[in-house]
């Protein structure tokens, strides 16, 4: 079972449609005990990032991490995948998650805002989530804001700066893209994070 987390933010019913297409079982919830039971967790994100703040308020965000520490493979979209930093300019006041060291940033004044359409991966060929997924994929993103590249980056963009378009680091992955408005890359990615 697939838990996807309802805070009041996402693109929920693409991303379980995408898992539907897939043959994968999948429930969107915000009941802590059931994230915290099940194989998977995927945290879509549209929006501000003080949406986020919900996470902790509902105990899902103790939820996740306790599945973390348990191995459970967990992605983050978009600004699921901001919340696994520290925190973000958007929101100064809103505390990430933590799981990975940095601050999303404001993309510079001289690239147009938001990023919104296609852009093409540069990956590292060793990643797990980007299994079979070939070098310069296209891939649909909409954002403002961004993880610069850091450690466990395995795919970056460029827009303005080059930035982190997809993080892995054990069970943890995120994509600040949308693999469920991404085609048949998209849910290559999807069906390889059903593998993990």
């Amino acid at each position: 079972m697939i838990a996807i987390v309802d805070y009041g933010a996402g693109n929920l019913v693409s991303v379980k449609k995408a898992f539907d297409w897939l043959g994968k079982e999948s429930v969107i919830t915000n009941d802590s005990m059931i994230i915290g039971t099940s194989d998977k967790i995927v945290l879509p994100g549209v929006g501000h990032f003080s949406s986020t703040a919900a996470l902790r308020e509902s105990g899902a965000q103790r939820a996740i991490k306790e599945a973390l520490r348990a191995g459970t493979p967990f992605l983050g979209i978009c600004v699921g995948m901001q919340w696994m930093v520290d925190g973000s300019e958007e929101s100064p006041d809103t505390i990430g998650c933590g799981l990975l060291p940095g601050k999303c940033m404001r993309f510079p004044r001289t690239a147009k805002l938001p990023h919104v359409g296609w852009n093409h991966l540069s990956i590292d060929s060793t990643s797990r989530l980007f299994r079979g997924v070939p070098q310069s994929s296209l891939v649909y993103f909409t954002h403002s804001y961004f993880v610069p590249v850091v450690d466990s980056t395995v795919a970056s963009c460029e827009y303005g700066n080059k930035f982190s378009a997809a993080i892995e680091q054990d069970n943890l992955f995120g994509v600040q893209f949308h693999p469920e408005k991404s085609g048949d890359v998209g849910l290559k990615l999807l069906a390889n994070f059903c593998e993990i």
